[in-house]
């Protein structure tokens, strides 16, 4: 197993999370959450600030 830093997964998921927004089936959808994609890409956001503050960013 590759050992990426967690800015390179959160990127990762981030692009995910665009793909599966994006994708036909989950467009499709209709159920009712109280967390969207939106949520979850905010919550990313977050920790991948918080990772650059305290200065993980390996690449």
């Amino acid at each position: 197993m590759s050992r990426q830093s967690l800015p390179q997964l959160v990127v990762q998921v981030q692009e995910l999370l665009s793909q599966i927004h994006q994708h036909p089936q989950y467009q499709a959808l209709e159920f009712d959450c109280d967390v969207t994609l939106g949520d979850v890409n905010q919550f990313f956001n977050s920790l991948k600030s918080e990772c650059e503050i305290k200065g993980d960013r390996t690449h």
